[in-house]
Order: structure tokens, then C-alpha cells, then sequence
């Protein structure tokens, strides 16, 4: 059984040695334990101070690409280099090394594909009252779009299994957190999540440079994935909506024309047949978007099995992208 814990860095110097210093070097159950960072163009001494560290692997990007691509690349490059089980972890040392063996042990009990770690955000005392507000209000939004039961969804501490990492599609260039949730939960592989204990901050999030930014950023991607893995239920939601409104426009101008009021209000039932005709609308485009959403499906399942039968071709990542520098130590 081989893991693979895998960093996305962006100009990690300062943190980066005492986040790999935390990992862990054994686990019951586990016979292989590798480090692979994403170096996301970093301009600073990252990539020198992972080769210090012992870093086994690591995939270079020429420029910054973001989050969500870093993550995805290494999760292609540990599935190539045979990774068994996969583990995603920040390179603030955010989170406890220690409790990797926590997040990996339903994988090796069999009990589930994905396991998210469950920060403690009431006691994390760096957390604002907004930002602890809005972490939970985001993920119950989140729960409610993936039909899961994932109480802490923007946490980045995770851990996948082999079969779960290849099944994995980013498409936001944000993050990955919020969406890889909705579409496990739509794709109903087995997840479930493990309390976990964080580090004190050692430096400021980059994610985000404001809560409104990052709330606006997070709703945009759970509204896009809603929208992409559950399309019938989102257009008719909105088409019935829309409609309702119409109708209340219609019901509105009768109540006035029997009682005698009806000829001045003639706007109304133009507003109402507008909205009416867009709610319509919305549900048949809802209803072409699932057609849509089922060839994606398809188009998912040759992709996993492709990528299955390549990973178990050439488990290396010699040559695996053309604009990325991949290297080992």
C-alpha cells in the first residue's frame, strides 16, 4: 500500500520545511509513504527548500496557475507514480501531520473513498466571527447541492483513494474543495469525514483577499457545479420560480378585473405572460442540460477507464505534461 502526500506550493520558503518536518514517515497499514509538492510557479526558494526536505517528487509549473490546477496536477502525478491512497495537505502547516493516519484509516478499513478532514472552526481562535459564520454556512449550502454529510466542505485536508482520485474533475481555475464535494456526492462515491486538530497560523490565507471576495468566488463555483451535475433540479427550480412570479402577476389582475379595477392594469398580465414564458423556458433548457449532463457521464466513464489503463501502463510521470517540470529528488 503506497501514500503519496502531496502539497500545492506558492512561494512556501518560510512554512514549507516545517510542514514537511510534521509528516508523517510510517503509518500502521501503510507500506510506502512518499512527498510530492506542486511548485505553482513559485519565484522564491520553495522548490530548494522541498529538495532539503526530502520531497520525493516534484511537479513544477512555469507560471502560477492556481489552486485548483495545482491540485489536480498532483493528483495525476501520484495516481502515475502508483499511489494507492493520495493525501492533500496546505503548505502552512495548517494542518496537524499527525492526524494523516486519521484521514487515510477508512480508506484502509474499506469504509470510504474520500475522507475530509473536519477542522474545529468554533475553537480556531485566527477564524473571525464572519469567516467562522460563513465557513458554515458554506458548507451547509455545499451538503444541500451534494446530497452529502460533509460538515467542514472549504477544508483542504483530505485524502482519496486511488480509484476516487481517477474519477476526479476540476473544472473551476478557484479551488477544488467546494466542487470535488458536489461531484462525489453526485457520482455517489463513498465519503465521509474525521475531526482533525490544527496548527497555530504561521501566515495569512492567499486564497482569498477578502471575505466578500471569497464568498462571492465560492458561490459562483457551487453555483456552476449545481448547475453541471444537477441541471434538471436547478433550471426547474429557477423555471418554477420565475413562473410563480407570472402567475402571481395573472392572479393578481383577475382579483382586479372582477372587482372592476382591471382595465388600467393591462402591464400586468404583459409582465406575467413574460415570466411566465421564461420560467418555461428555463425548465426546457433545464431538461436539454440533462440530456447534456448524461453524455458528460459517458464521456466521465471512458475518461476513468482510460486513465486507469494509461496509469497502469506508465506509473511514472516522465514526459506527463508538456508545460510542467517534473522532477524527482
Amino acid at each position: 500500500m503506497k501514500l503519496i502526500i502531496q502539497i500545492p506550493c506558492y512561494n512556501e520558503e518560510e512554512t514549507l520545511a516545517v510542514t514537511i518536518a510534521e509528516l508523517p514517515k510510517q503509518i500502521n497499514g501503510i507500506d510506502e509513504i512518499k512527498y510530492l509538492i506542486i511548485n505553482d510557479g513559485s519565484d522564491d526558494r520553495t522548490v530548494e527548500v522541498a529538495q532539503e526536505a526530502g520531497v520525493h517528487h516534484i511537479v513544477s509549473f512555469k507560471a502560477n496557475r492556481g489552486l485548483a490546477c495545482a491540485f489536480s496536477a498532483g493528483i495525476d502525478a501520484c495516481v502515475r507514480l502508483g499511489a494507492d491512497i493520495i493525501v492533500n495537505t496546505d503548505a502552512d502547516n495548517q494542518y496537524c501531520g499527525e492526524d494523516i493516519e486519521k484521514l487515510v484509516r477508512p480508506i484502509l478499513d474499506g469504509k470510504a473513498d474520500i475522507v475530509v478532514g473536519e477542522r474545529p472552526i468554533e475553537d480556531t481562535e485566527h477564524f473571525s466571527k464572519m469567516k467562522k459564520k460563513m465557513q458554515k454556512f458554506g458548507s451547509l449550502v455545499v451538503r444541500i447541492a451534494s446530497g452529502t454529510s460533509i460538515p467542514d466542505a472549504p477544508s483542504g485536508f483530505r485524502a482519496y483513494s486511488r480509484e476516487a482520485a481517477l474519477k476526479l474533475n476540476v473544472i473551476n481555475n478557484y479551488t477544488y474543495t467546494l466542487e470535488t464535494i458536489i461531484q462525489a456526492g453526485h457520482n455517489r462515491i463513498p465519503m465521509t469525514s474525521v475531526s482533525i486538530r490544527t496548527n497555530p497560523e504561521l501566515r495569512k490565507s492567499r486564497l482569498f483577499k477578502s471575505m466578500t471576495s471569497y464568498m462571492k468566488k465560492s458561490a459562483v463555483v457551487i453555483v456552476k457545479s449545481f448547475m453541471m451535475y444537477k441541471p434538471l433540479r436547478f433550471f426547474t427550480i429557477a423555471g418554477g420560480v420565475v413562473s410563480a412570479v407570472g402567475l402571481g402577476f395573472v392572479i393578481r389582475w383577475l382579483i382586479l378585473y372582477f372587482t372592476g379595477y382591471g382595465d388600467g392594469n393591462i402591464q400586468s398580465l404583459v409582465l406575467s405572460a413574460m415570466l411566465i414564458m421564461i420560467g418555461v423556458q428555463l425548465i426546457i433548457a433545464g431538461l436539454q442540460a440533462d440530456i447534456i449532463a448524461a453524455n458528460r457521464k459517458i464521456l466521465e466513464d471512458v475518461q476513468y477507464r482510460v486513465r486507469k489503463i494509461d496509469c497502469s501502463m506508465n506509473k511514472d510521470v516522465d514526459g506527463w505534461h508538456d508545460e510542467n517540470e517534473v522532477n524527482e529528488s
